[in-house]
C-alpha cells in the first residue's frame, strides 16, 4: 500500500542495563571512634561533711552565717555549695554575737568572712584533707 511507510516503524531495540540489587550491605568498614567513658576518673577528691547550712548573708561586709551541725573552728577549710555558689574557702574569722572566737559548737548561729556572696540555704561542708 502507498501509506505502508507512514505505519512502518523502525523499532528500536531497548537496551537497558540493568543491575543486579543485591540484599547484602556493601562492604565498608565503619570508622572508629575514639572510645569516651561516661564516666570521668575518680580524682583524689577531699572528703567533704556536711556542717550546717547558711541561714543569712550581710553583703556590706561580705560576712554570712551558718547554723551548725557540727562544731567548727579557725583555719578550718569549707565548702559552700548551693544553686548559684559553689566555692572554697579557708575559715578566717569566726564570730558568735559580734564576739571574735576561735571554734563554735553544734548548734550555734556563727559569722563568718566570706569571699563570695552565698545565699541562705546553702549548704556548707567541711573539706576534710588527707
Amino acid at each position: 500500500m502507498i501509506f505502508d511507510f507512514l505505519f512502518k516503524r523502525k523499532e528500536k531495540k531497548v537496551t537497558k542495563k540493568t543491575k543486579k540489587i543485591s540484599s547484602k550491605k556493601p562492604n565498608k568498614k565503619p570508622v572508629s571512634k575514639p572510645s569516651i567513658s561516661k564516666k570521668p576518673a575518680k580524682l583524689n577528691k577531699p572528703k567533704e561533711e556536711l556542717i550546717g547550712k547558711i541561714s543569712h548573708f550581710f553583703p556590706k561586709v561580705s560576712a554570712g552565717v551558718i547554723k551548725l551541725k557540727k562544731p567548727l573552728s579557725a583555719g578550718d577549710t569549707i565548702h559552700v555549695k548551693g544553686h548559684s555558689s559553689d566555692f572554697t574557702q579557708k575559715i578566717i574569722s569566726l564570730q558568735i554575737e559580734n564576739k571574735p572566737v576561735k571554734r563554735a559548737i553544734k548548734g550555734k548561729l556563727v559569722g563568718f568572712l566570706s569571699k563570695h556572696r552565698v545565699r541562705k540555704n546553702d549548704k556548707v561542708y567541711k573539706v576534710k584533707e588527707r
